[in-house]
């Protein structure tokens, strides 16, 4: 089971999924009033692209009106359809970087050794890589953030060797919430008895690997996806008190 956070955005029917890169091409047809034009534009191959629509609309139904010949040689523009599947598409991303932008999970940890921008960094759940703040040496303390969309889950017996993936730091957990909103869900592991990291997926996703509250999975995440920084030092008398 492989669930990854930092997952592309897609609307799924059936075995095709709907990407950023199929709404770019579709968006171009409408900018351009063909699908010829639309893959020049985007320096794309015709013929590739007339098989992608193809495909998206064996799954999606009609998505783009053909016309041929006349004076002005004919041309395409999207159907309704087309439209309202972008607009669905438009929504899954606004919530997608939404909830992507609020939840991230900090940890306080202190700087043991660093290799040029990249330190090691003990906290307590264990051990993490990250980007940290060339002023932090060993000894200083920091806070790690850690966003969900940059966190990937896997099934213990298939989670990726650390020497064979960039992703460098690994916690397991047990599911221990699962937030689930209209197209996205927010899974929290607790990966400590104080500690739970959050990780962002599709509703999709959530179903077909079957993730639910209780599960035993592994998080990992990328070094140079995850920043620590110095924490700020309240001034005295910032609370305003006499």
């Amino acid at each position: 089971m492989d669930a990854t956070a930092d997952v592309e955005v897609q609307l799924e029917q059936g075995d095709v999924a709907l990407t950023a890169r199929d709404r770019t091409l579709l968006q171009a047809v409408a900018a351009h009033g063909s699908l010829n034009a639309a893959a020049d534009a985007l320096n794309r191959s015709y013929a590739h692209a007339q098989r992608r629509i193809v495909e998206l609309e064996d799954a999606f139904g009609p998505l783009v009106d053909r016309s041929r010949g006349g004076s002005g040689g004919g041309g395409s523009e999207l159907t309704t359809a087309a439209e309202q599947l972008l607009a669905r598409f438009q929504r899954l991303q606004a919530e997608f970087d939404g909830v992507a932008t609020a939840a991230e999970t900090v940890l306080q940890g202190t700087v043991v050794d660093r290799d040029g921008e990249l330190a090691t960094v003990e906290t307590p759940p264990g051990t993490v890589r990250a980007i940290v703040d060339t002023e932090a040496g060993p000894g200083d303390a920091v806070e790690v953030g850690i966003r969900a969309d940059t966190v990937t889950l896997n099934a213990p017996h298939e989670a990726p060797e650390p020497a064979g993936t960039s992703a460098r730091n690994q916690f397991a957990g047990t599911v221990e919430r699962i937030d689930e909103g209209t197209a996205i869900a927010l899974v929290a592991l607790a990966v400590d008895p104080d500690t739970t990291l959050s990780a962002l997926v599709t509703d999709t996703s959530l179903e077909k690997l079957d993730i639910t509250t209780g599960a035993e999975l592994v998080a990992s995440f990328k070094a140079t996806a995850t920043v620590g920084v110095i924490p700020a030092i309240e001034q005295p008398g910032s609370d305003d008190s006499p």
